[in-house]
């Protein structure tokens, strides 16, 4: 029996649920919900063609080129799965909530797993979380400063002192403009940092002020989402 949640529903499961993204492995890579595994139903050639399949003859002709592709590794998914999690209990999305993850959830649960999938997939999350900049007021007081003042280590103190913060130089992997991504991990996508920025706000109390270094909107190659401003 499909057992079909929300996002904030699924959200709020995380904690004893591991979440499978069964998007393909570029899909994953453009954005994802923090903490999902990449768990890919279709390789990315294998969705190109399913998805050329489906466009230049028929939704039957695409359904069974993705039983081919997927029939030989459905024994490897229920093995990767319960590895991933030993409690059996599991939350599959795809990008709007179709087959790709009805069909993971469904072979999930003949392996004896629970299984819930997110409702409208990771489309539905992403309106979620670029949604919360709008809806709401956040009270954010900003560390400013020149560069190389030392607005990181303020930021630092104020959490140790129990302030509420958002490192937004730290979510981008990138040190602002004199120093930028020196000694720092890879940017992530612009779509990526709007993911970890909305996680991040849903750890505080939004009726609380949160500190925030003064920063222009872009920060490196990434951007901060409109509606979440700095004065």
């Amino acid at each position: 029996m499909d057992q079909v949640v929300d996002t904030l529903e699924l959200l709020a499961m995380m904690d004893e649920r591991v979440l499978l993204d069964v998007r393909s492995p570029g899909e994953y890579a453009q954005g994802h919900i923090p903490g999902a595994f990449s768990f890919p139903l279709f390789s990315d050639e294998e969705r190109a063609r399913v998805g050329t399949t489906y466009k230049q003859a028929n939704p039957e002709a695409a359904l069974l080129l993705g039983l081919d592709l997927v029939g030989p590794k459905m024994g490897h998914f229920v093995v990767e799965a319960l590895k991933l999690s030993r409690n059996k209990k599991l939350a599959v999305h795809c990008w709007r909530g179709g087959q790709r993850s009805k069909s993971m959830a469904w072979l999930l649960r003949l392996a004896g797993c629970d299984v819930v999938t997110l409702n409208g997939g990771y489309k539905a999350f992403r309106h979620e979380a670029l949604d919360q900049y709008h809806l709401h007021p956040y009270n954010l007081r900003v560390v400013g400063g020149r560069t190389g003042s030392g607005k990181t280590k303020v930021l630092q103190a104020l959490r140790d002192m129990g302030e509420q913060i958002i490192d937004l130089e730290g979510l981008a992997h990138h040190k602002g403009s004199a120093f930028g991504a020196i000694g720092e991990q890879e940017q992530p996508s612009v779509e990526q940092f709007e993911n970890d920025l909305f996680f991040a706000l849903r750890a505080l109390d939004p009726q609380k002020r949160i500190w925030i270094e003064n920063e222009s909107r872009s920060i490196g190659r990434v951007y901060i989402p409109t509606g979440f401003g700095t004065k």
